[in-house]
């Protein structure tokens, strides 16, 4: 971040108009001039060049959904401040109501200057004065009148960005990790398992059952990453209490939900934990999107109370539950060993596997399949473990690991039918591809509909 000078932002004032000159004579169309309002010698930082891709992103969002064809479309990072042109075929009025929809949508839109020029060259001006970043009067009077000092805008506009882009990430994380738990259940085939071929080894559950499970733990994401944020000075098992807590309320509405049926209880431990994690390291400019540092700081978070955990019951020593029998029997320490390790499953198999995948050309869904195989070879699956015993989680982890690394699709589905017969499901490596879905597009900052322009 430096400085800049009066002549650096008028040289750049003028430079910006002689392209939107260049722009309406090469296209004969409305341009959208995108800039940002922000007071004071800092026009460019992380922080602000974050407001900046979220209102590019609401741009083309409503470009798109209003059917509005971009012909040209022009990104500038520069010390004077970000800018964007775009060249829209569409009616200079309709563009410029579109663009006010925006402006004016929320706190963040109050930064946004999206001027429509019209294809002679014409702005078009709003109706209604725009109020001041720091009282909220008419800004034309304050700004007349100076009636606000540089660090009282400057800081107005940390606190406006800042508390602005909390609430985009947190609104993405339960975006994300809803789309995450559909893409799962929606990736076919899935050996043993609830997929749009068939119900697996189920006979309780269906595709709808985990949709209206995962749109039912839509605001429980978002929530757990709220906790991380605001939590994020405390220790990390004070933080962990409050998510149990959230967690315990998460699972009673997927139970009612589903009519009882468990669709989801691993992910909301797993995913939630991840969520959280997520907070705790994040920053209005720079998220933390490194899926190690992700899953380093879920371990962080959940060691202590698995391990407590673990204590009661082999002091306990009579299970109270099929994950517990497990653990006595076997030493199987399931979902919650895998992520007080740091999620290995995810982090070592499944994600290289996925972006590996795409890489290669495969679908996401075939890139999920193949990455779900990795999970069940490394024969880790208690739920294979609890609904066929050791010798038949075994088989399974050797007939996933035969298949790999590009198996044929109908190799899978033979697959599936054999677990089906079999009466084995393996649940948790379901759950951990549904993580792995999550950070992969948590990672690019992107949903899956869409990558960053």
């Amino acid at each position: 971040m430096r400085e800049i000078t009066l002549t650096e932002v008028l040289d750049a004032r003028e430079a910006r108009a002689a392209r939107q000159r260049e722009l309406l004579g090469a296209f004969s169309r409305p341009l959208v001039s995108f800039t940002l309002n922000i007071p004071g010698p800092v026009k460019d930082s992380p922080l602000i060049r974050r407001g900046y891709f979220e209102g590019c992103a609401r741009l083309d969002a409503a470009l798109d959904e209003a059917g509005m064809p971009v012909l040209h479309r022009e990104p500038k990072l520069a010390p004077t401040g970000p800018e964007l042109f775009v060249c829209v075929d569409a009616d200079a009025k309709a563009l410029k109501a579109l663009c006010l929809a925006i402006e004016d949508r929320d706190a963040l839109g109050r930064l946004f200057d999206l001027d429509v020029l019209t294809p002679d060259g014409k702005k078009l001006e709003r109706s209604l004065p725009r109020r001041c970043l720091v009282c909220g009067k008419p800004g034309r009077d304050c700004a007349s009148r100076r009636l606000h000092s540089v660090p009282e805008l400057q800081s107005a506009v940390r606190k406006l960005l800042t508390d602005a882009l909390f609430s985009v990430d947190a609104a993405r994380v339960s975006e994300l990790c809803t789309r995450a738990l559909i893409e799962e259940v929606e990736t076919t085939p899935k050996p043993g398992l609830v997929d749009l071929n068939n119900n697996g080894a189920h006979r309780d559950m269906t595709p709808d059952t985990f949709r209206r499970s995962a749109e039912a733990l839509r605001d429980y994401w978002g929530d757990c990453f709220r906790i991380g944020v605001r939590h994020r000075a405390d220790a990390p098992e004070a933080c962990f209490t409050l998510l149990r807590s959230r967690g315990a309320e998460a699972e009673r509405a997927m139970f009612a939900a589903t009519g009882g049926v468990n669709t989801h209880k691993g992910a909301i431990f797993t995913l939630g934990t991840v969520c959280a994690a997520i907070g705790r390291l994040w920053s209005a400019g720079a998220p933390c999107r490194d899926p190690k540092r992700i899953a380093a700081e879920a371990a962080a978070l959940c060691k202590a109370a698995v391990a407590a955990d673990f204590a009661a019951v082999r002091k306990r020593g009579t299970p109270r539950s099929a994950g517990e029998r497990l653990y006595l029997e076997y030493g199987l320490e399931g979902v919650r060993g895998e992520l007080a390790s740091g999620l290995p499953g995810v982090i070592e198999y499944a994600l290289p596997e996925l972006v590996s995948g795409l890489s290669d050309g495969l679908s996401r869904n075939d890139a999920g399949v193949v990455a779900l195989l990795r999970l069940i070879s490394r024969g880790t699956d208690s739920n294979l473990v609890a609904r066929g015993g050791p010798t038949e989680a075994a088989l399974a982890a050797a007939g996933a690991a035969a298949l790999l690394p590009r198996p044929s699709m109908e190799a899978v589905r033979a697959f599936d039918r054999e677990l089906i017969e079999r009466n084995l499901s393996p649940g948790g490596s379901a759950d951990l591809l549904s993580v792995s879905y999550f950070l992969y597009d948590w990672e690019r900052g992107a949903l899956p509909s869409q990558e960053c322009k």
